[in-house]
């Protein structure tokens, strides 16, 4: 069985829709909806409802195959690579934005010092990659906003900063030394694409301060800081962000204003649970070990 139809399935399983699946997967509608029909057909019964998407009991008992022979795959792989002594062992290290701020660059320069053979490749992540680049195995840790809510990973926190406001600087208070969420609640957010995971989605909104409802949205789709940016710029839309934005992104035609009652968020580095990977595992010690070493900043 081919291995992209197992991943193709678990996408639209995980995302119960085909559009989000196939954006996930960087793969046409078509492409994707070819795979499933290729897999139904192997299989001899149908493994999803089409309206609204949903899995047929056929397919829920697929799943939990399907995610098992993936993981045993994924597991063969990484043994044979520790099997070969030629191998070069490699870190792939996942950052979404500037990470963990000024954390980020003191753990990697740290992880190098301790472990000067291991080659470290970094990833750059977009907000729609919060699980996704992790649990497909695209990167081994992951260093992201706000705390991941899934069972197959695990997170350590390694700060908490206070929120922002990421505004036009024609903004009416975009002079104000502070602002309060009844001030940037009705504002236009740009907007993240549908199959950004919720976590990331409800923290860019202020989703609980709004009591679940969506907020205004900019034309502008958005899924790195500098389109956020940009957008903002052209005075059109709002973004939401950690303190330690202002002091990365200094960008023209844009302000960062803090949120004075809003609760303060979280950066995490996140990693697979029980990744047996020794390098894996220096990382975490080494990344909460420093982050004790880095306070709260106002």
């Amino acid at each position: 069985m081919d291995l992209r139809l197992l991943s193709s399935f678990l996408a639209v399983a995980e995302e119960q829709h085909f559009g989000r699946a196939a954006a996930r997967l960087f793969v046409s509608p078509s492409a994707l909806t070819g795979h499933i029909q290729q897999l139904e057909r192997e299989l001899g019964a149908p493994l999803f409802h089409r309206s609204p998407v949903s899995l047929t009991p056929a397919g829920e008992r697929f799943a939990r195959h399907a995610r098992s022979l993936l993981d045993a795959v994924h597991a063969a792989m990484d043994d044979v690579a520790d099997a070969d002594p030629q191998a070069e062992e490699t870190l792939r290290i996942g950052v979404m934005g500037h990470g963990s701020a000024e954390l980020t660059p003191a753990v990697i320069d740290a992880f190098r010092r301790a472990r000067p053979k291991v080659r470290l490749v970094l990833e750059p992540l977009t907000f729609t990659e919060h699980t996704s680049a992790l649990l497909s195995r695209r990167v081994d840790v992951a260093f992201v906003r706000p705390a991941v809510s899934d069972e197959r990973v695990t997170v350590d926190v390694l700060t908490r900063e206070q929120r922002i406001i990421v505004a036009p600087a024609h903004w009416e208070l975009a002079d104000a030394r502070a602002v309060r969420l009844a001030d940037v609640l009705d504002l236009p957010f740009v907007t993240v694409p549908p199959h950004t995971p919720r976590p990331f989605r409800d923290y860019l909104y202020f989703t609980e301060a709004r009591g679940g409802e969506a907020p205004r949205r900019s034309p502008d789709y958005a899924v790195t800081p500098h389109e956020v940016l940009t957008s903002v710029s052209a005075r059109r839309g709002v973004g939401s962000a950690l303190s330690s934005f202002a002091r990365y992104y200094r960008w023209p035609g844009t302000v960062c204003v803090p949120v004075v009652d809003a609760p303060w968020e979280e950066s995490v580095l996140a990693t697979r649970v029980s990744d047996p990977n020794p390098a894996v595992r220096l990382f975490r010690s080494l990344a909460t070990t420093l982050a004790r070493q880095f306070p709260d900043r106002p």
